[in-house]
């Protein structure tokens, strides 16, 4: 228990410069608000109920962090700041990281099969500020959900989705971002990746048409050389 208390917190100062010991992350409102999880999640598998929205009431009284005792959360879960919404059937996988006033939202629960009405997030994958994730909707591992973003359907692996509603960008997260990037969102990049992209596309399309242009010159060459031969005949 004690080695992997050590390892969640180094998890966290691999992604957050911030804190100068392993005694600072302790103290961070999504450190305190996951530890209250595990104890209320264990109180709500215990059919605990009232005990376990008590503990959850009290956790988002002292992180202004809500996670509803239901939720199902992996391991080096990482929430930076707060204001963090999760809801009952939400599902977290391993070394997730989201960001301040992200919101895993639910549907009605017709909408979901099972009564499941809120995400499923895979392993990896980064939620940035601000971004809603709202229903039975699964994004995939190591996708990238911008800022501010409001997705409403499947996210792919890899995948980065930014806008509302949310669609995906020309690039995938592999290339996007080789390892672990704050926010979800290189600012070191002098381009803007998908403008890359774009004039990349716009570059081979110049191409074609060149092709295209210097194969009618030649089918209309050699159509003049037959006319011109028929005429002499």
């Amino acid at each position: 228990m004690f080695d992997g208390l050590i390892s969640y917190l180094d998890s966290i100062k691999a992604r957050d410069p911030a804190p100068r010991s392993r005694w600072e992350v302790m103290l961070y409102p999504g450190v305190l608000a996951l530890g209250l999880h595990r104890v209320a999640h264990w109180l709500f598998q215990a059919e605990l109920y009232f005990l376990a929205r008590f503990v959850n009431h009290f956790s988002r009284m002292i992180t202004a962090i809500d996670i509803h005792p239901g939720a199902q959360i992996g391991r080096h879960f990482f929430i930076d700041h707060g204001f963090v919404v999760i809801g009952e059937t939400a599902v977290i996988g391993n070394d997730v990281t989201i960001y301040q006033g992200a919101t895993l939202g639910g549907t009605n629960p017709t909408n979901g099969e099972g009564g499941k009405r809120h995400p499923t997030i895979g392993d990896g994958a980064i939620i940035s500020l601000g971004a809603a994730i709202l229903g039975p909707i699964t994004v995939g591992a190591r996708a990238r959900v911008g800022a501010n973003a409001v997705v409403t359907r499947d996210v792919a692996e890899g995948q980065v989705v930014v806008g509302i509603p949310a669609k995906p960008m020309l690039v995938d997260a592999k290339e996007y971002q080789k390892g672990f990037v704050p926010y979800g969102t290189p600012c070191s990049e002098r381009f803007d990746p998908q403008t890359q992209q774009l004039e990349i596309l716009r570059c081979e399309l110049e191409v074609l048409r060149g092709r295209i242009a210097k194969l009618i010159d030649e089918r209309d060459a050699a159509r003049a050389k037959i006319d011109e031969d028929r005429e002499r005949a």
